[in-house]
């Protein structure tokens, strides 16, 4: 997929429903990531020049038809997009084909929350995944623009912490790792371009399993007496593991004049803290975070972060 940005959030999940007159798709971008929610197929009546009561009786064979076929796609959008009563993306895109966009009125059709979510309507050249595609690339400016406006409303959120002076914020590896662990971070927010990789060692006499972070050129730091079990970015490890931790995930680009701040001042990865945190969820939270890397070591259980 050729696009002139990345939708690279794990939260980033946009619908888009590619209409035309012989099909109907409905489809998911996540990422760079494009999945096929459903596609349907439709024989509707091509216009022709009838006279008298034939004309009048084929006019109406056909209205009820598109008809039909209208309901049927708003049947199947809300199928889609709605879960326990919950839309399920950030945003819908309609691609229609041309010949199409005057017989089809959106207001009419949808169910209010699916229009709510209507972000952009574009006209394309095919339907099916040809015309998917198509739409990814007519839609490119306005998917950039929501993730660029949800990314500055989550670092405005942090800084708002920080300007508060709440101890309700945390940055820097260490800092942020350990309260992660702890349960303490609600949000944790991570610049894309993070290198730093995650190390699960085991030291080969005492057999204590220790995490380390480092940048892929230090890997030649690690000590010979440790062994290496598990070797991922740590973007990736967040990505696989943040909903284990009952935490949100947000990660963002420097494009932005706070992106920009928190990369350079903030050193790329912190977090929002939990307001209040009774025992018990805190107990929850704790035991996730070990199940994590359960299957990894049953021995004793000690961490270390390297910047």
């Amino acid at each position: 997929m050729n696009t002139h940005q990345e939708f690279d959030s794990n939260d980033d999940r946009f619908g888009f429903i590619i209409m035309d007159t012989n099909q109907t798709l409905f489809g998911i971008l996540h990422g760079n990531i494009r999945d096929i929610l459903m596609e349907f197929t439709v024989d509707l009546p091509k216009k022709r020049r009838y006279g008298g009561a034939s004309s009048i009786r084929f006019a109406r064979i056909r209205k009820e038809k598109k008809l039909n076929y209208v309901r049927k796609v708003s049947q199947m959008a809300t199928q889609c997009f709605i879960r326990n009563e919950k839309i399920n993306v950030n945003g819908i895109i309609l691609a229609i084909v041309a010949q199409f966009t005057t017989e089809f009125n959106a207001d009419d059709v949808f169910d209010s929350r699916i229009q709510e979510k209507l972000i952009q309507r574009v006209v394309i050249s095919y339907g099916g995944h040809l015309g998917f595609n198509q739409a990814i690339e007519l839609a490119n400016e306005t998917l950039v623009n929501v993730k660029f406006v949800q990314e500055k409303k989550i670092l405005s959120q942090f800084f708002n912490e920080i300007f508060k002076d709440s101890n309700e914020f945390c940055f820097g590896l260490n800092d942020t790792m350990n309260k992660l662990e702890s349960g303490q971070i609600d949000t944790l927010i991570i610049w894309k371009n993070c290198d730093l990789i995650r190390y699960v060692l085991r030291h080969i006499q005492t057999k204590q399993i220790k995490i380390i972070y480092l940048q892929i050129d230090k890997e030649k730091e690690i000590d010979n007496e440790l062994e290496q079990l598990e070797k991922i970015s740590l973007i990736h490890w967040l990505e696989k593991n943040y909903e284990k931790m009952n935490i949100k995930l947000e990660i963002v680009t420097d494009k932005s004049q706070e992106g920009s701040q928190f990369v350079h001042g903030f050193t790329g990865i912190g977090g929002i803290l939990r307001h209040k945190l009774d025992h018990q969820s805190l107990n929850i939270i704790e035991k996730n975070c070990e199940n994590i890397d359960s299957n990894i070591d049953n021995d004793d259980y000690s961490a270390f972060f390297l910047d």
